[in-house]
């Protein structure tokens, strides 16, 4: 439902012999987060309660829906597709409609149950809490959609007068039922471009005037809160002649991390993969991949060059690891330790080119490492530039047992021969 926004905010490695994405610039929150988000701005969204034990569950629905006779009931993980997926434990769909007397009987079966979608791999993710929702009467469902556009350097609108399902399907369907409004950054969002965009959705018992508010509330919500994606699908049109935002999913730039403190307390670390939660916590820029050479590199154009150089001597590696240009031997520490916790790394390649960011420091981190974590690996060296030869010298006095190498293409050869043994 949501490749194609991610096409538009993703940025594809080409790596393992496949596509892999990886969604860069951004936070993730649960739904009931963005709906408490959006309510705050005066956006209709459906009533709702997340819970995260059965004795919340049966009190939310005694107090929160006394009346309703059927209640939705959603688990919540960072990750589409939950209406599809399945349980490990055997139960089909993340998403049900209920009578209200069933509601903790299929929350028992969601909570703290793995979940897998197209979305989370086969791994899955965990079910930490469920959101409990008032079942609306949709007449019409639509896409709307907010991203960053670079073609116009500024946000840009989409929204399609039909919603609810795959997006992707439908732009090949019905291309011309997309439009695309891009919004001037400075100027903000006009009465003229909302009534764009509401004139592209189409809605059919909603009042004009009030969906074009909703549509400049939820521009605004955009910029004030650093989003990088607003996504709802369905915008929906209620029996009672109202625009709800029936689902959403709300992404938020992490350079904004300082001055969104409140949005930025909301992440969900048990959602992450845990490597990259130490990477981040330890300043470090960490991706995880799924191949069996592990990387640590200072740069993020080496760190790229590096990957691709393994690929193409036959190897696959398991990680974008930038250590940066002023890392310290304790941050060189927290790498090993990311790298050496994956047990599919067969072999480490560490390729500095010493510049701001000293040989010799990376040595000590390495030898400091090696005290710390057991390197049953091995571990193949290339070092050059500034401070080089005080770097070796801490290697070689170490009587670690290492594979040193003389340029990039040397170390790449030798790291991809190391972890076929």
């Amino acid at each position: 439902m949501r490749g194609l926004m991610n096409k538009l905010v993703s940025r594809s490695l080409s790596v393992a012999g496949k596509w892999q994405q990886q969604q860069l610039r951004r936070l993730n929150i649960h739904e009931y987060q963005g709906a408490d988000l959006m309510n705050k701005y005066g956006i209709n969204v459906p009533k709702g309660v997340a819970v995260s034990t059965i004795d919340e569950v049966k009190e939310a629905v005694k107090s929160a829906f006394p009346n309703e006779n059927e209640l939705v009931v959603k688990s919540q993980i960072l990750a589409g597709g939950r209406g599809l997926g399945t349980f490990q434990n055997g139960f089909k769909g993340g998403v049900h409609i209920v009578k209200a007397d069933q509601v903790e009987d299929i929350a028992g079966k969601m909570l703290g149950q793995i979940l897998v979608t197209k979305q989370t791999g086969p791994q899955g993710k965990v079910v930490g809490k469920v959101y409990l929702c008032e079942k609306l009467s949709l007449v019409n469902e639509m896409y709307f959609a907010i991203t960053l556009d670079r073609k116009t350097a500024g946000p840009l609108i989409i929204a399609c007068s039909k919603g609810g399902t795959s997006i992707e399907d439908l732009a090949e369907k019905y291309p011309d039922m997309i439009i695309k409004v891009p919004v001037d950054v400075f100027k903000g969002i006009t009465d003229e471009d909302a009534a764009r965009v509401v004139d592209g959705l189409a809605p059919k018992v909603a009042d004009r005037n009030d969906s074009i508010e909703q549509v400049k509330k939820l521009y605004k919500l955009f910029c004030e809160r650093d989003c990088t994606l607003l996504e709802i699908n369905p915008l929906a049109e209620t029996s009672s002649n109202q625009l709800v935002a029936a689902d959403a999913k709300l992404n938020f730039d992490d350079n904004a991390a300082f001055r969104q403190k409140e949005i930025f307390a909301l992440r969900d670390p048990s959602q992450e993969d845990p490597r990259e939660v130490a990477a981040a916590k330890a300043d470090l820029n960490y991706i995880g991949l799924d191949g069996e050479i592990g990387c640590m590199v200072n740069g993020a154009g080496l760190a790229m060059a590096t990957m691709d150089i393994i690929k193409f001597h036959g190897g696959t590696p398991a990680n974008f690891l930038d250590v940066g240009g002023n890392a310290s031997e304790g941050q060189v520490v927290e790498a090993f330790k990311i790298l050496t916790s994956d047990d599919k790394v067969k072999a480490i390649l560490v390729n500095i080119f010493g510049g701001i960011m000293k040989c010799d420091v990376i040595a000590s981190g390495i030898v400091n490492a090696a005290k710390q974590v057991a390197l049953k690996v091995p571990v193949v060296v290339r070092l050059e530039g500034t401070n080089v030869d005080q770097g070796k010298r801490i290697l070689k006095e170490s009587g670690m047992t290492l594979i040193t190498a003389e340029d990039l293409d040397d170390a790449a050869e030798k790291a991809v021969k190391a972890a076929s043994k």
